[in-house]
């Protein structure tokens, strides 16, 4: 009996160890590769590589969120076969084991895309990679500040609005004073986002703060709003764009002037109402 029972221990061992060898030579991974970002009506190519070793693939999956929307099976007829998901297309003409291509793409098409592989019997063995794609919508007018008055003395409170245009994502909006940017959260009053019935949506931010002698350069003081789309987009500062294509980022200006800057008479103000669009290239 334990003459038996050894041996049986040794075959388990054996088969397990024969398995080890066998699946580290399967299965190693897989990498998800999809555009960061695409803009309504371009197509996106998703791509899926893996290292299948010496195993057979059976299936790849691909989900957007936690809905399959794709599916390619070699043994299957047909191999590849796509499922209805609010926001995805897929061009099957253009897609296989390796790829998925969607087109067009929609604000909807936002989101987290998984692509899932998985070997034949007798492993069965599986692995995943994920990663997010962004569409972009782009604001098509300059933010507008609101709550300026006619006129201000020195001393006053003054509580301004900055409101983007609709876009998707969200603007990011930002407040300059003499083209230095307010970084101090007791200044900043955020809202939340507005969405419209379009599935865009639009930020706001307040800006606050007593006027003072020193807010006037040469006898004005210039109070500015910039809005972006996707910082991300941008690298090391507003003037430089990883991207082919020119991107705007938009500005209201809100221009105060003063006569006398030490004296505490009455400043005016003239609120420019589309500044400019200012086109930055890489």
């Amino acid at each position: 009996m334990i003459v038996v029972s050894l041996q049986l221990i040794c075959i388990h061992l054996l088969t397990g160890l024969m398995w080890g060898l066998s699946a580290s030579t399967g299965l190693r991974w897989v990498k998800v590769s999809v555009p960061q970002y695409r803009e309504p009506g371009e197509s996106a190519t998703l791509q899926c590589d893996y290292d299948l070793g010496n195993f057979t693939l059976y299936a790849v999956k691909w989900y957007k969120e936690h809905e399959e929307f794709y599916r390619f099976v070699p043994r299957a007829r047909p191999q590849a076969n796509w499922y209805e998901v609010d926001g995805v297309h897929v061009d099957m003409s253009r897609s296989n084991s390796k790829k998925v291509v969607l087109h067009p793409v929609s604000w909807k098409t936002s989101g987290l895309f998984r692509c899932e592989v998985s070997a034949e019997a007798p492993s069965f063995a599986s692995a995943q990679s994920e990663a997010r794609m962004e569409i972009i919508i782009l604001p098509e007018e300059d933010p507008v500040i609101t709550g300026d008055e006619m006129q201000y003395q020195i001393g006053d409170d003054i509580n301004l609005n900055c409101t983007s245009a609709k876009s998707h994502p969200a603007s990011i909006l930002h407040w300059y004073i003499n083209e230095e940017q307010i970084t101090s959260q007791d200044a900043l009053v955020n809202y939340p986002t507005a969405r419209h019935p379009t599935g865009l949506v639009s930020s706001t931010l307040g800006l606050t703060f007593r006027l003072a002698h020193n807010h006037f350069r040469g006898g004005s003081m210039r109070v500015k709003c910039v809005a972006s789309i996707a910082p991300t987009l941008y690298r090391g500062d507003r003037e430089s764009i990883v991207r082919s294509e020119n991107a705007p980022i938009r500005e209201a200006l809100l221009l105060v002037n003063s006569s006398a800057v030490r004296t505490p008479a009455t400043v005016s103000v003239v609120v420019v109402a589309t500044l400019c669009s200012l086109l930055l290239k890489i």
